[in-house]
């Protein structure tokens, strides 16, 4: 169904965006119901016979070899979530929170868990009746506490959101028409230890990326053609004998993008080669999108798995649980780095081309796109927040995943750092967005300057006249902030794609 998204099989990114961000609801299959409710039974089966189940019939951690009886198999449950929801700062914005509500959902639902169906339904319905649990953001090595404090809302304790009003727990479940839950034994370790709040942030940081590349591809051919740039270096010759398809279809993008256009036909014999900037966004590009394509692989595959601790094998004959590490974060925590890595590489060359653009020693048009300048500082500035943007983006471009602190009395003695590589890239989509919105601003308005007998592409026409409709061809200084936050929106919400594949067809 277009108005559902059944749980139950593979979950993909696309899919992933429109539950927590368009609040699309959710629902469980019978083969998700089936292999939650098996995995119960052996669960409930080995708590009472108080086999040893580490963080069942254990404490956690180091604290792993105390004995807890199964009269106590619940209270402990409680009390990790009490003891664990000690991350602080700025809360979680809530498609975080929504997404890592929803991979706690796949993750539990793979049916090696073992927790009840009825936890399961409970953050089901906070998807759905839009409850959103309110988690600090900052302290977590990769799983733990932001998991904690989104829990407690389920025993009607911590805060929550709802209809916009934030509440303690117990109300939000109350207005919302849902009562507090007791946790069974395993459950409250299930809902912190694993990578869904890691994964839910990857997920919304690659999606981001990838739509911001190719809105990059779009940005670039425009200001290929307001440079009156050579379309010779994205030949389809030249990309054949190096054969990278990310580079490739960077090319044949760039090409539909400017086809028709005079100004790129008239420009064809005017010099040899163009600067870097411009003619090596296929092999740039490129390569960020290989990099961007190769994560969200990784993120749809963690999407798919259990990453829970200890895992509950339910097969016939063979039924056991084991204590291993599949809630170990590294596969997010690398891909995240090398996404950051590929943003900033994208930043420094759109920032590169903007500023070719508002030099007039490089361009040909008036210093900062303004026809009286001095007077006007024109699109001066706006190049500054270019810079001031990329210099905190190489900031955090440091791998956080290198990283290494042990906790818990050396028990974890290796940790992957994987949590603050998926948040840093979070904030570098943004930014990203930002950069490149300040790149189409100036392609707007660079274009005011061309010979009006020269044909534009119409693909490039037909973005220029969406922005018109909101901002002005600059005749004098304006207030600037509301444009670039109108185009970073534009790219954001992938509307600016959306116009320009409804005359190109599908971008690569």
């Amino acid at each position: 169904m277009d108005n559902c998204i059944e749980l139950g099989g593979k979950l993909t990114l696309e899919e992933f965006i429109r539950v927590v961000r368009e609040h699309v609801p959710v629902s469980f299959s019978e083969a998700y119901k089936k292999r939650v409710n098996r995995s119960r039974e052996l669960v409930e089966q080995w708590t009472a016979e108080e086999r040893v189940m580490y963080g069942v019939t254990t404490g956690f951690g180091a604290l792993c070899t105390k004995t807890i009886s199964k009269d106590e198999a619940a209270q402990l449950q409680r009390n990790i979530l009490l003891s664990h929801s000690v991350s602080v700062g700025t809360p979680l914005p809530e498609e975080t929170v929504r997404g890592t509500m929803l991979m706690v959902l796949q993750n539990l639902g793979q049916g090696y868990s073992g927790v009840r169906l009825a936890l399961l339904e409970m953050y089901r319905e906070f998807l759905n009746r839009g409850i959103t649990p309110w988690a600090p953001g900052d302290g977590s090595v990769g799983y733990l506490s932001p998991e904690a404090h989104m829990a407690l809302v389920l025993l009607g304790e911590g805060k929550a959101t709802w209809q916009g009003e934030l509440l303690e727990g117990k109300e939000a479940l109350k207005r919302a028409g849902l009562s507090p839950i007791t946790l069974a034994s395993k459950e409250g370790l299930a809902l912190i230890s694993g990578t869904t709040s890691v994964t839910a942030m990857g997920a919304i940081a690659v999606y981001d990326m990838i739509q911001a590349a190719k809105s990059a591809d779009v940005i670039g051919a425009c200001s290929l053609e307001n440079c009156r740039g050579l379309l010779s270096a994205f030949d389809e010759r030249v990309m054949s004998v190096r054969p990278h398809p990310e580079q490739k279809g960077c090319a044949e993008n760039v090409r539909t993008v400017l086809a028709g256009s005079e100004v790129i036909e008239k420009a064809k014999t005017s010099h040899l080669q163009d600067a870097l900037s411009l003619r090596c966004i296929p092999q740039l590009h490129g390569a960020v999108k290989k990099t961007l394509y190769d994560a969200k692989r990784t993120i749809e595959t963690e999407m798919n798995s259990c990453c829970d601790n200890p895992t509950i094998w339910p097969e016939a004959g063979a039924e056991d649980v084991i204590s291993a590490c599949n809630c170990d974060s590294s596969y997010v925590g690398l891909e995240m780095d090398s996404c950051s890595i590929a943003a900033v590489m994208l930043a420094k060359m759109s920032e590169r081309r903007n500023n070719r653009m508002i030099d007039g020693n490089t361009s040909g048009l008036p210093a900062f796109l303004i026809r009286n300048p001095g007077l006007n500082s024109g699109l001066m500035v706006p190049q500054y927040t270019q810079a001031g943007l990329i210099n905190r983006m190489r900031v955090l471009a440091y791998p956080a995943s290198v990283d290494n602190t042990p906790t818990c009395m050396n028990q974890e003695d290796y940790v992957a750092m994987g949590y603050n590589a998926a948040q840093k890239a979070c904030e570098m989509a943004q930014k990203l967005e930002y950069v490149l919105a300040i790149e189409l601003l100036t392609d707007y308005e660079a274009q005011a300057f061309r010979n009006p007998s020269e044909r534009i592409s119409a693909a490039a026409d037909a973005v220029y006249r969406r922005i018109e409709e909101r901002i002005p061809v600059l005749t004098e200084d304006e207030f600037l902030y509301p444009y670039i936050e109108f185009l970073r929106q534009m790219i954001h919400s992938g509307e600016l794609l959306r116009i320009t594949e409804a005359i190109t067809g599908p971008l690569q």
